[in-house]
Parts: C-alpha cells; structure tokens; sequence
C-alpha cells in the first residue's frame, strides 16, 4: 500500500530540476558538497529531495556566505546554497510557475507585447504542467 504524501511533487520534477543546477554548476554550500560529489549518489541524494518536499519535512541547510567585491571597494554578501538546496529551489520554482504564471501581467513598459522572459516561461509552464498532470 502506497502512503499519500500531502505535497504532489513527482519525482521527475525532482529529476529536471536536478539536470537544471547540473547545467548551472555552481560552488559547493556550507557542506562542502560539489554536484560532482552529490552525484556519487545521486539516486538516494535525490530520492530523500522528492521525499522530504513531498511530506512537508524539508528544511533547507544554513546558506554559506561569500564577500564579492565591488568597484568602490566596498563588498557584497552572496550566499551560497547547498546543492540539495538548489534543487529544492528549482523544484519550488518549477512547481509555483505554471501557477502563478496566468495570473501574472508581464509586458514591458511601452509595449503591448509580452516579454521574452513572459514567453520562455509559458513554454516551461507547459513543459512543468505535463510533468506534474
């Protein structure tokens, strides 16, 4: 008997997600946690994403702070996540879009078209909506 989880996150959400901060690559978070070495095992890696997101039980991890430098010699705080956090966020986005995305008016200002970026995510909506069902 299958147990109903109370969040519906297919696991091939999960899965693009994945591949999408694959692409990206990034610096490792507060673990110290590379994509190269959360490939090693990925599947479990995966799986405990899909799981804990699904049952509500995911808490992400402390995000690890680099200072950038700025041209006036000041610096900004960026904040790195780990890579399970980054593909948590994905599926986050992933998930919310195709939502969120017909109650949105995006147009640029001076126009009467829609915007790249409007257009690019209608596409993903799409994608993400015969994922999800």
């Amino acid at each position: 008997m299958s147990e109903a989880k109370p969040f519906g996150i297919s696991k091939q959400l999960v899965w693009e997600a994945y591949k999408r901060v694959k692409a990206n690559q990034g610096a490792a978070g507060v673990d110290s946690e590379s994509v190269e070495q959360f490939e090693r095992k990925l599947k479990n890696n995966l799986y405990k994403i899909w799981n804990r997101m699904s049952s509500g039980t995911y808490f992400p991890a402390p995000v690890r702070t680099v200072a950038i430098p700025k041209k006036d010699g000041t610096a900004r705080k960026l904040g790195i996540p780990t890579v399970s956090d980054r593909i948590a966020q994905t599926v986050v986005a992933m998930y919310l879009e195709p939502r969120v995305e017909p109650h949105s008016t995006q147009t640029p200002m001076g126009t009467g078209r829609r915007s790249r970026r409007y257009k690019q995510s209608k596409s993903l909506a799409k994608d993400v909506g015969a994922l999800t069902g």
